[in-house]
């Protein structure tokens, strides 16, 4: 399938502020973007939704009805609305802040101000999400491939799932944790797992070290998503198996570039 472009993009500007409104645009119709609405609070926006499915929506944090995460819910709690990409623009820099929306499957949280590069690789993002640009392997069939996600944000899964279905992998199983992960493997054999870090009961580290040495499939190739991929103290998952680690919110071809490496190895 062809990819898009930007002028192809239909994108709803959620932005209280008049002047951040117009800088914003400003910055998309730069990028070749000319299909946007926009409004001021989460009630206009879902108003707009029900009438316009946008592509993506490109949200600032506060309004006076409430906060972007609330619409995020509600997309994610929608089945007719579940492939509308969700970008945050905020000047919050606080990690603790920003957590919901990294687990929450955004496809990107740009800061304020943010500059060209932040916004061409979202803009890519969601294109690479809305196209279908399967993987082409030696060695498998790609929509034979198959795949255990384990996360216990059920919105972070159907990113990730969003994102594989796309590169044309079908066979996919979930766990909502390290725990429920481990009941399935001892009666399915998977060919990738992809794995949070941080969950309740068992976390990643815990079922990559059952997966290399208690399991019946110590060899399967692993990635690891996390929203505290760049710290330092992820480094020891690599010693425990995991072969890729890769940060959320995560870009689709990197994604791809990484699991062509991990499944062609």
């Amino acid at each position: 399938m062809p990819s898009l472009s930007p002028n192809e993009l239909s994108i709803l500007l959620l932005e209280p502020s008049d002047t951040q409104r117009k800088i914003i645009i400003s910055h998309l119709q730069q990028e070749g973007v000319s299909s946007i609405q926009t409004a001021t609070s989460i009630g206009e926006a879902k108003a707009i939704i029900s009438r316009h499915r946008p592509d993506l929506i490109a949200s600032a944090l506060h309004f006076t009805d409430g906060e972007a995460s609330d619409l995020l819910q509600y997309i994610n709690n929608t089945p007719a609305l579940n492939d509308i990409q969700f970008m945050l623009v905020s000047s919050e820099c606080r990690r603790e802040q920003l957590e919901i929306y990294r687990q929450s499957g955004a496809v990107a949280i740009l800061p304020k101000p943010f500059n060209t590069e932040h916004l061409v690789t979202a803009l890519n993002s969601t294109i690479d999400l809305l196209s279908h640009d399967e993987l082409d392997l030696s060695h498998f069939d790609v929509h034979n491939i198959r795949v255990l996600v384990v996360d216990d944000s059920r919105m972070a899964r159907n990113m990730i799932k969003r994102t594989i279905t796309n590169l044309g992998m079908q066979l996919i199983t979930e766990a909502e944790d390290g725990a429920q992960a481990i009941q399935l493997m001892q009666d399915t054999l998977f060919d990738l797992v992809i794995t949070d870090y941080n969950m309740p009961s068992v976390d990643g580290l815990a079922l990559t070290q059952y997966i290399r040495h208690q399991s019946q499939q110590s060899h399967i190739p692993i990635l690891m998503v996390s929203s505290e991929a760049n710290n330092a103290h992820l480094s020891n998952v690599f010693s425990a198996g995991v072969n890729a680690l890769c940060d959320k919110p995560f870009e689709p071809q990197l994604v791809k570039k990484i699991l062509y490496q991990l499944l062609e190895e």
